[in-house]
Protein backbone atom coordinates (compact mmCIF):
# COMPACT_ATOMS: atom_id res chain seq x y z
CA UNK A 1 0.00 0.00 0.00
CA UNK A 2 1.91 3.34 1.06
CA UNK A 3 4.94 2.21 2.18
CA UNK A 4 7.82 5.05 2.15
CA UNK A 5 10.45 4.95 -0.24
CA UNK A 6 13.51 4.24 2.35
CA UNK A 7 12.52 2.28 5.38
CA UNK A 8 14.02 4.43 8.46
CA UNK A 9 16.48 2.66 10.09
CA UNK A 10 19.46 4.22 12.16
CA UNK A 11 22.39 5.45 9.96
CA UNK A 12 25.39 3.44 11.30
CA UNK A 13 28.89 3.20 10.59
CA UNK A 14 30.43 -0.36 11.57
CA UNK A 15 33.99 -0.13 12.66
CA UNK A 16 35.91 -3.64 12.50
CA UNK A 17 39.54 -3.58 13.60
CA UNK A 18 42.30 -5.81 11.98
CA UNK A 19 46.16 -5.92 12.43
CA UNK A 20 46.11 -2.50 14.07
CA UNK A 21 44.11 -0.72 11.50
CA UNK A 22 40.59 0.62 11.35
CA UNK A 23 38.03 -0.19 8.50
CA UNK A 24 34.85 1.70 8.49
CA UNK A 25 31.94 0.50 5.59
CA UNK A 26 28.63 2.10 5.20
CA UNK A 27 25.17 0.94 5.38
CA UNK A 28 23.40 0.12 2.03
CA UNK A 29 21.05 2.80 3.11
CA UNK A 30 23.67 5.14 3.20
CA UNK A 31 24.91 4.00 -0.10
CA UNK A 32 21.95 4.49 -2.08
CA UNK A 33 21.73 8.01 -0.13
CA UNK A 34 24.91 9.43 -1.50
CA UNK A 35 24.12 7.97 -5.21
CA UNK A 36 20.80 9.66 -5.41
CA UNK A 37 22.36 12.60 -3.90
CA UNK A 38 25.45 12.59 -6.55
CA UNK A 39 23.07 11.80 -9.41
CA UNK A 40 21.05 14.37 -8.60
CA UNK A 41 23.93 17.20 -8.34
CA UNK A 42 25.29 16.15 -11.54
CA UNK A 43 22.15 15.91 -13.28
CA UNK A 44 21.49 19.52 -11.77
CA UNK A 45 24.93 20.71 -12.94
CA UNK A 46 23.88 19.58 -16.89
CA UNK A 47 20.41 20.94 -16.79
CA UNK A 48 21.85 24.67 -16.12
CA UNK A 49 24.99 24.13 -18.19
CA UNK A 50 22.67 22.98 -20.94
CA UNK A 51 20.31 26.30 -20.42
CA UNK A 52 23.11 28.53 -20.45
CA UNK A 53 24.39 26.60 -23.64
CA UNK A 54 20.72 27.45 -25.29
CA UNK A 55 20.93 31.04 -23.93
CA UNK A 56 23.46 31.94 -25.35
CA UNK A 57 22.60 31.53 -28.70
CA UNK A 58 24.11 28.02 -30.15
CA UNK A 59 22.40 25.37 -31.74
CA UNK A 60 22.92 22.18 -33.33
CA UNK A 61 25.44 19.64 -32.63
CA UNK A 62 27.38 22.73 -31.48
CA UNK A 63 25.03 22.73 -28.19
CA UNK A 64 26.08 19.30 -27.81
CA UNK A 65 29.69 20.18 -27.24
CA UNK A 66 29.11 22.95 -24.86
CA UNK A 67 26.90 21.06 -22.64
CA UNK A 68 29.43 18.25 -22.34
CA UNK A 69 32.54 21.23 -21.96
CA UNK A 70 30.56 23.30 -19.30
CA UNK A 71 29.40 20.19 -17.65
CA UNK A 72 32.55 18.81 -17.12
CA UNK A 73 34.33 21.99 -16.21
CA UNK A 74 31.98 22.80 -13.48
CA UNK A 75 32.66 19.09 -12.02
CA UNK A 76 36.45 19.76 -12.01
CA UNK A 77 35.86 22.94 -10.49
CA UNK A 78 33.98 21.71 -7.87
CA UNK A 79 36.64 18.78 -7.06
CA UNK A 80 39.06 21.05 -6.90
CA UNK A 81 37.48 22.88 -4.30
CA UNK A 82 37.53 20.69 -1.46
CA UNK A 83 41.07 19.90 -1.14
CA UNK A 84 42.01 23.75 -1.87
CA UNK A 85 39.71 25.15 0.48
CA UNK A 86 41.54 22.30 3.40
CA UNK A 87 44.74 23.81 1.99
CA UNK A 88 43.92 27.12 2.67
CA UNK A 89 42.52 26.63 5.85
CA UNK A 90 45.76 25.10 6.97
CA UNK A 91 47.77 27.78 5.63
CA UNK A 92 45.39 30.22 7.51
CA UNK A 93 46.22 28.12 10.50
CA UNK A 94 50.34 28.05 9.88
CA UNK A 95 50.28 32.15 9.14
CA UNK A 96 49.14 33.12 12.64
CA UNK A 97 50.21 30.15 14.64
CA UNK A 98 53.57 30.33 14.48
CA UNK A 99 54.95 29.07 17.23
CA UNK A 100 53.76 25.94 19.23
CA UNK A 101 53.00 25.81 22.30
CA UNK A 102 54.03 22.16 23.04
CA UNK A 103 56.96 22.13 20.94
CA UNK A 104 60.89 22.34 22.08
CA UNK A 105 62.39 25.25 20.13
CA UNK A 106 65.57 24.85 18.10
CA UNK A 107 68.72 25.73 19.66
CA UNK A 108 71.60 26.87 17.58
CA UNK A 109 74.86 24.78 18.40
Amino acid sequence: MNQPLLKSRPISLSVEFKRGEEKRTMSKQMKKILIILSLALIFSITMVSLGVAYAGGIRGIGLLGVWFFLTFGIIIVLAQLIPAGILLSSFIGTAFNSIRKDAMPIREA
